[in-house]
């Protein structure tokens, strides 16, 4: 092999290995603003439309009508007692501070078993709940902003943002719900209770239908706290993981979940 083609092959390889190190390394995009919820959108039945009362029919002049008695100043009105509205569903708001969005996915690191997780607390949305018709409940928008994931390794930080999830470019993580299911007949301060969120996620520019196993105890009448978790192949979002060459393996499904609070508004 002549000197040329070597100097040539060791100028391609030197240009390849600055393109990966400016593609890991290049400082992330920082978050555009800070996270609001979008209003959940409560859907209500229609209410039936009042059936008209009839006329009453015309009296037939054939005798003198009777003369009206006048009420006595004595007589007391008979009270009309109003029939309460029924309550409707009380609207939560997830506390970011109080809250963790993140991620878990095994891998092997030198040999070594790891499980890595990562972590933010900068998500939003809002939870419609009835106490009368549980099953009536609604879960609105679930957004996670995904520039503001930190793991316990700032290099693996760069690599998930800039590689994986390109957050400069997808800065948000969504899921839109689209059914509850296994909601019980009544909700208890005090007492948990689990049920299922089907809807649909987004990661990157992909989206799929995933299903969340969610557990949420009321804690007052004021504030719930939750837990909601599902396990996915990573790779159905597109998604792929660089070689490191300090990782063995890496597990092929990822696991998200959102351990949330939130306050009635």
């Amino acid at each position: 092999m002549s000197k040329k083609l070597l100097i040539a092959l060791g100028v391609v390889a030197l240009i390849a290995l600055a393109a990966l190190a400016v593609a890991v390394f290049r400082p992330p995009e920082q978050a555009s603003a800070p996270l609001v919820a979008a209003p959940v959108v409560i859907e209500t039945a229609p209410v039936a439309a009042a059936t008209p009362t009839p006329a009453p029919a015309a009296a037939t002049p054939t005798e003198p009508a009777a003369q009206a008695t006048p009420p006595s100043a004595e007589a007391t009105p008979t009270a009309v007692e109003a029939t309460p509205a029924a309550a409707g569903p009380v609207v939560f708001e997830i506390v970011p501070a109080q809250s963790e969005a993140r991620f878990l996915i095994d891998e092997v690191l030198r040999g070594r078993p790891v499980r890595v997780v990562g972590a933010t607390n900068q998500v939003a949305g809002q939870i419609a709940i009835d106490r009368n018709n549980p099953s009536a409940s609604q879960v609105g928008l679930i957004r996670v902003n995904a520039r503001t994931l930190t793991t316990d390794n700032e290099f693996r930080n760069r690599a998930i943002k800039n590689q994986i999830l390109n957050t400069n470019a997808y800065e948000f993580v969504t899921f839109q719900p689209t059914a509850l299911s296994g909601l019980p007949a009544s909700v208890a301060v005090g007492q948990p209770f689990t049920f299922q969120i089907t809807g649909d996620l987004t990661i990157r520019d992909v989206t799929r239908s995933v299903t969340f196993d969610v557990t949420v105890t009321p804690v007052s009448e004021t504030r719930i706290e939750g837990l909601a978790t599902t396990t996915f192949p990573y790779r159905d979002f597109g998604l792929r993981i660089p070689d490191s060459p300090s990782v063995d393996t890496v597990a092929d499904v990822v696991t998200l979940e959102l351990e949330f609070v939130a306050e009635a508004l």
